[in-house]
């Protein structure tokens, strides 16, 4: 069971406010008492030694929102204040600024990247331009990984997750704040998204509406803006540590065994299940795996039955590398099995993306047939 912060807010009164569950043990800042005010007043002796991270007032966004919550989570800035201005003079006395100043300096912990010339990208392959979240990440993603692992920086797991992390998870968020569209085209989309976490952050800002503006009740919405992004970054980096990077090593077991089930050596038997579609694309690519595998089967415990999952041509489309055959598509039990002329068959998707069999033998003769046709 996660703990349960509280967040505390200052403009010119303070106040608690009990935010959801954020964090496990092994990520969470010494102080989970957040402080967040717009005004420079004069700390009191025993404030003097806690470190202030600036960001801007205003309208927020997902990445300063997320950038902040970050940089609480390492040693460096752990239990910071957040301190929200635009003026210079209040920025300057401060120990970081995230998304305001007009300067990338990491050696002085400053992280903007609005101004004319910034090209930052992650590396590493990716060539996002990065927001002032990415740069947080870019800087600190080892540290604050690595104490999720409980293992040094250096160990090759936190290299992996931090690129991992970055690629399911963060370079979205750079993407959206630097206005990067997904695909190359100028046709309009088919359809909105509005539920992914930049819009969910931004529908925090006060609305025009509301009957108090006030920087106490903006700073209490970018207080909730940290939560909401701050919970869904570390539940990222949990997934991965918990259940993705474990299922790397199932995966490339199957990979290398794949010809012990198939000479064709384009059907894997995952032998338990386990999220495998972006290691076996990635796989692929560093064991140089041809031909590229075209099903993969595994078992449906809930069901009792086994499946088998056409691959798509890439982890983010719906088009698959050989679909399962059209005259199967839509068909059930009998009327599959008798046109497909293998017993015990349970289902083709419309789609032709997956299909059921009650037996392993029969998931394997469906792939097989399927190779074939």
């Amino acid at each position: 069971m996660f703990p349960v912060t509280k967040g505390l807010i200052r403009n010119l009164s303070l106040f608690q406010l009990r935010l959801p569950p954020l964090v496990t043990a092994a990520v969470m800042a010494p102080s989970s008492v957040v402080r967040v005010y717009s005004t420079a007043t004069s700390p009191s002796p025993s404030e003097l030694s806690v470190k202030k991270v600036g960001t801007h007032n205003g309208s927020f966004h997902c990445d300063e929102a997320l950038g902040c919550f970050m940089i609480r989570l390492v040693d460096k800035f752990s239990g910071a204040d957040i301190v929200r201005s635009r003026d210079p003079k209040i920025l300057a006395e401060l120990d970081a600024v995230l998304d305001v100043g007009g300067v990338y300096d990491p050696e002085h912990d400053r992280y903007d990247h609005h101004q004319k010339g910034f090209e930052e990208v992650f590396g590493h392959g990716f060539n996002t331009k990065l927001s002032s979240a990415g740069l947080v990440y870019k800087h600190f993603g080892k540290e604050i990984i690595a104490k999720e692992l409980n293992v040094d920086q250096d160990h090759p797991d936190v290299l992996r997750l931090f690129l991992a992390v970055y690629k399911s998870f963060m370079e979205a968020i750079d993407a959206v704040d630097n206005g990067v569209n997904r695909y190359d085209t100028d046709q309009p989309p088919r359809y909105v998204n509005n539920t992914h976490l930049s819009s969910r952050v931004g529908r925090l800002n006060l609305d025009w509406i509301d009957p108090d503006q006030s920087q106490e009740k903006e700073n209490e919405a970018f207080q909730r803006a940290m939560a909401l992004a701050g919970k869904e970054f570390l539940e990222s980096v949990q997934f991965h540590a918990r259940s993705w990077l474990p299922a790397r090593s199932i995966v490339m077991q199957c990979l290398e065994e794949r010809f012990k089930t198939d000479s064709s050596g384009e059907i894997m038997i995952l032998n338990k299940f386990c999220p495998w579609k972006l290691h076996l694309f990635e796989l692929e690519q560093e064991m140089k795996i041809e031909p590229l595998i075209k099903y993969v089967i595994y078992q449906d415990e809930r069901a009792k039955q086994w499946r088998v999952q056409a691959v798509a041509v890439a982890p983010d489309r719906f088009e698959n590398r050989k679909p399962l055959p059209e005259k199967w598509r839509g068909l059930r039990d009998e009327e599959l099995s008798k046109t497909a002329e293998i017993p015990s068959c349970v289902f083709v998707h419309m789609s032709g993306f997956i299909g059921g069999n009650q037996s392993y033998d029969g998931a394997l003769s469906m792939a097989r047939t399927a190779l074939t046709l």
